[in-house]
């Protein structure tokens, strides 16, 4: 819990290394919190890691349906969804 504050705390300040520094060790200590999946590929995403976001989200859509976390499932597919449109809209540029 204390990593995923902390992750949480520097995301807020916009620290997006040092939140996913903690944010990772959080899910590598406990791979069913969701809640911290979800803010790692928010971090990931703000940092412009797409790919990297797009594997947390999904690791958190399974912890979540694991643990029948309706509301943080909801909330990863929209940031999700952001994050494959950023992804399709970069590709079609090229």
């Amino acid at each position: 819990m204390l990593r995923y504050t902390l992750g949480n705390a520097y995301y807020k300040e916009k620290q997006f290394d040092k939140a996913a520094e903690h944010l990772r060790k959080a899910v590598e200590l406990n791979p069913a919190y969701s809640t911290a999946w979800k803010v790692l590929g928010r971090v990931l995403a703000e940092n412009e890691l797409y790919q990297e976001a797009l594997k947390a989200f999904d690791a958190g859509l399974e912890a979540a349906n694991e643990n029948g976390d309706k509301q943080v499932e909801k909330e990863i597919n929209v940031f999700r969804k952001r994050v494959v449109k950023h992804l399709d809209s970069v590709d079609q540029q090229d």
